[in-house]
């Protein structure tokens, strides 16, 4: 979707400046964020895919205000109210007020963490041949979803070279929607800075990006 929260190439928000030394966590409760995330996706409230939209459909003024750990908690209250795990009053009274939605994949114990701590795996079969192969030239496609993408902003109508193909994943643009992992051919694209910015870029400059094949074209 298109959202403040896609600022690649966007100008005005000044440096990253690195913290060092910077902790995994800046305040407890920023730990326990994390947890009911996770927690939560493991048991099957929802998918990574869907978690990210969530945070990316915050107010800018929200977004850009706040933390990276809020964004995750906001997105979260937002998420499970939406699908009915929760309600607002029980957020506003912080204390369940009617018993609890049952989890798709129910609750898991202690001694399941490591295993729910670990990334799942997202290669699936694939359904035909990939279309592209290392060296192919490509045009990303000029699209505007409504809801979750993982082809920036910036990238978009822009001529690329593919340099690997990473096999069939699932497709976040319809696991976003709970509308099935429909898998998809996964690639990265490498593009010349001057393609992506103008003549004004630095010729040294090129950008790689990941791109599914829904996103790309012969060019």
């Amino acid at each position: 979707m298109n959202g403040v929260h896609d600022m690649g190439g966007m100008d005005g928000f000044g440096k990253v400046v690195a913290e060092d030394n910077e902790p995994m966590f800046h305040e407890e409760w920023e730990g326990r964020v994390l947890a009911m995330v996770r927690a939560l996706g493991a048991s099957g409230a929802f998918n990574i895919d869907t978690s990210r939209f969530y945070r990316e459909t915050l107010p800018p003024h929200v977004y850009l205000s706040s933390s990276y750990y809020k964004k995750w908690l906001l997105g979260l209250e937002a998420l499970m109210i939406d699908k009915g795990y929760l309600g607002a009053d029980e957020v506003r009274e912080g204390k369940p007020l009617r018993p609890a939605k049952d989890l798709k994949h129910g609750t898991f114990r202690p001694t399941d963490v490591e295993r729910v701590m670990i990334r799942g795996a997202f290669e699936r079969a694939a359904p035909a041949m990939a279309r592209f192969a290392p060296g192919d030239r490509v045009r990303t496609k000029n699209i505007h979803p409504a809801t979750h993408t993982r082809l920036p902003r910036y990238a978009r109508d822009r001529v690329g070279v593919v340099e690997l193909v990473h096999g069939c994943h699932v497709y976040p643009d319809t696991a976003a929607n709970e509308q099935g992992e429909q898998p998809q051919w996964l690639y990265t694209v490498k593009f010349a800075g001057t393609e992506l910015w103008g003549a004004d870029a630095d010729p040294t400059v090129t950008v790689s990006i990941d791109a599914f094949e829904p996103y790309l074209e012969p060019a």
